[in-house]
């Protein structure tokens, strides 16, 4: 019998779709590929030598240090991705992907990159599976100790993770003072801070405001040298300590990307913690993941992977999980939002 147009039409049709998925999964595949060939563009700072003027591997090579062969190839490889565009003659420039790896420039993702597809994290990433059948991180057999003391004795490393969130910080700070009356906070803490970004995009916008950021001694230091370089010295001041032991007084609580490195237990000490020091009247605003509906597209499922591979029983979390953690610490959420970044800004009230 001979084929009709309409059956030859749905085998094409299947042929295709299969040949989407069959790309789609080797995508996914070599995914850590990708990952890695932008790690090394932002760790040889290839973006930022070719906006500066090189525009040849050989340029690069001479800036960089690398070898001018191996230079090309991996800028032909940034190139495939979007990272560079290829002028031909063996020329390229940057792309305004490319441009979020170069150091300095607002909304820069270099040190995320750097982090996240760093060795730490990339080799506890290793340890998934181990992870997903013993139910628990594997993070102490990849590095020999948890991530946070890898970082204080990694320094390279842990400036990276602190910086990381900084662009972030920039996004979040600027919707925060959209959304807030912050004329009656006299002292904001940015718990767990590291270099403060997040605090003083909010003093930046309230003259008035005093910051603080409390954190281990390692990564307080860029934070002060950052409130000295905008001026902020004489209204801003660094706690180095344990947010799990305590927390200094105040009218204004910032956690950013804090509860999701911790297990429920201690999120809920460290929530109590804040509501002990809370002046009355005090507020507190979290900025974290919140997971969608489960089957839907959503990064943050894919961050949870990142929590169980590289903390000690942190994790992502839907809003109602939040809400039980908020009242178990003694906090009401009043509301919560989505911001241009991955975060959502939930603002709290003493309970």
């Amino acid at each position: 019998m001979k084929e009709t147009p309409e059956a030859a039409s749905g085998r094409e049709d299947a042929a295709l779709d299969q040949e989407h998925v069959f790309g789609t999964l080797l995508q996914m595949i070599t995914g850590h590929q990708v990952a890695q060939i932008v790690r090394t563009a932002a760790a040889l700072s290839i973006p930022d030598h070719v906006a500066a003027g090189a525009r040849t591997a050989g340029e690069v090579a001479e800036r960089a240090s690398t070898h001018p062969a191996t230079t090309y190839r991996l800028m032909r490889a940034c190139a495939s991705i979007g990272l560079l565009a290829y002028e031909g003659h063996g020329r390229f420039v940057t792309t305004p992907m490319g441009e979020l790896l170069r150091e300095g420039v607002p909304g820069s993702l270099r040190d995320t990159t750097l982090h996240l597809a760093g060795y730490s994290t990339w080799v506890s990433w290793a340890h998934l599976p181990d992870a997903v059948r013993e139910g628990r991180t594997q993070v102490y057999k990849a590095l020999g100790m948890d991530q946070f003391t890898y970082f204080s004795q990694h320094p390279e490393e842990g400036d990276a993770f602190a910086s990381s969130g900084s662009s972030m910080s920039e996004v979040v700070a600027a919707e925060a003072v959209g959304m807030l009356d912050l004329s009656g906070v006299s002292t904001a803490v940015d718990v767990g801070g590291a270099n403060g970004r997040l605090v003083l995009g909010l003093m930046r916008a309230n003259p008035a405001l005093h910051g603080v950021v409390l954190d281990l001694p390692h990564v307080t230091v860029a934070a002060a040298r950052a409130a000295e370089d905008l001026g902020f010295s004489d209204r801003f001041s660094v706690r180095e300590g344990d947010f799990f032991d305590e927390v200094p007084t105040a009218d204004l609580y910032l956690l950013k990307w804090i509860l999701h490195d911790w297990d429920d237990e201690a999120c809920v000490r460290l929530l109590r913690n804040c509501r002990a020091a809370a002046r009355p009247g005090a507020r507190a605003l979290v900025f974290e993941i919140v997971l969608g509906e489960v089957g839907t597209p959503d990064f943050g499922a894919v961050v949870d992977m990142n929590m169980l591979s590289v903390t000690d029983g942190g994790r992502e979390r839907h809003l109602h999980e939040y809400d039980a953690l908020f009242a178990a610490g003694g906090w009401r959420r009043v509301s919560a939002r989505p911001t241009r970044s991955p975060l959502w800004i939930m603002e709290l009230e003493a309970a």
